[in-house]
């Protein structure tokens, strides 16, 4: 770890994300980097795209307004999380009604939780994706009422932080990276990076 840690300070490291979830989950990892943002990117994507493929498309939609100013030392992280149940994408709630429905479909059921993530540099670019199985167990309409109006989660895909109450209480099992869930699957990403910045193992 030390010896890849000596190896990134060659370059410069940027997250371009407002998440402080995907903030936090760099940062336990030690690397070095720095935020770097501009206005908000459109996340409509093309209809016929799969859930995967929208995944990808969006972490690449929201690296197009920084490849012109990046270098060769430069590494540029984005990343999209999307939720989709039964093969339709869950988007984040845009009002208390509309968490309350989306929590209640969530409810009793299995969905898939998909991650794109893309590592850009000039010149360079690698995109992967990451997905995880999230089972929850049946909610009251008591507790999703409870949980939004304590946790407020409109700024997540699908409804829900599962490093929050509802998931300690709700999610019975997963299948797959808890991190992922939480919006960067860190595991794969630091994989990626030695692969990325071809450090030798």
């Amino acid at each position: 770890m030390r010896d890849f840690l000596i190896h990134l300070e060659k370059y410069r490291i940027y997250l371009a994300s407002r998440s402080p979830r995907r903030k936090s989950l760099l940062s336990e990892m030690k690397i070095p980097f720095t935020i770097w943002l501009k206005e908000e990117v459109d996340e409509d994507f093309p209809v016929h795209l799969s859930p995967v493929e929208v995944a990808l498309y969006l972490a690449r939609h929201k690296s197009l307004a920084f490849l012109d100013e990046l270098g060769k030392e430069d590494i540029l992280i984005t990343a999209d999380t999307i939720v989709v149940l039964n093969g339709r994408i869950l988007g984040k709630p845009v009002d208390r009604a509309d968490a309350i429905g989306i929590l209640s479909e969530l409810s009793g059921n299995p969905h898939e939780v998909i991650t794109g993530v893309g590592l850009w540099s000039a010149g360079r670019e690698s995109l992967f994706d990451s997905r995880t199985v999230v089972w929850f167990d049946p909610l009251s309409r008591a507790e999703i009422e409870e949980y939004i109006d304590t946790c407020h989660p409109y700024d997540k895909a699908g409804a829900y932080g599962i490093q929050e109450w509802i998931g300690y209480v709700g999610i019975g099992r997963i299948e797959g990276s808890f991190y992922n869930v939480m919006g960067l699957p860190i595991q794969k990403l630091y994989r990626e990076l030695q692969r990325f910045t071809d450090y030798s193992l």
